[in-house]
């Protein structure tokens, strides 16, 4: 863990990247949980290649965004995968030529991946239910200090 008392979080995101969610959440489901330095090695040498390149470049931004935030993280290794998710992005149709004058349908689907590092192996984001809880506190606090002054 960091030097510093509060919690680094660091995301980054890609979107529309040309390959299908199915072979991309191959690579993304080995690197959740992992060390952030462990991450960039399994991603970079990762058979899938379509998608290891794009997720190598896209860890590497991570790692520099959490850097940016806080100046204490040095390298990667202070950092942990805590969050790694790939959606569907949007859909190309293209059509085939076929046999009598026919067109099949293809899909060419595509990807998009987000990465969440933080500095404590257990961070969660908190739910909607509990950010709400949280506000009205932050809500009542400042309204009894109020009335108090």
């Amino acid at each position: 863990m960091a030097n510093s008392t509060a919690t680094v979080v660091a995301t980054a995101s890609l979107r529309s990247i040309r390959v299908t969610p199915q072979k991309a959440r191959r690579v993304v489901n080995m690197i959740r949980g992992q060390r952030a330095d462990e991450a960039l090695r399994i991603a970079k040498f990762s058979p899938q290649v379509a998608v290891s390149e794009d997720l190598f470049s896209l860890l590497n931004s991570a790692v520099a965004n959490a850097k940016q935030k806080n100046p204490a993280i040095r390298d990667a290794s202070e950092l942990w995968v805590t969050e790694a998710l790939v959606d569907e992005g949007v859909t190309m149709k293209r059509y085939r030529p076929r046999a009598q004058g026919r067109g099949y349908q293809i899909l060419k689907r595509s990807s998009q991946i987000s990465v969440v590092l933080s500095d404590d192996k257990n961070y969660r984001k908190p739910s909607k239910a509990e950010a709400r809880k949280a506000a009205a506190k932050k809500v009542e606090a400042a309204t009894t200090e109020g009335e108090a002054k």
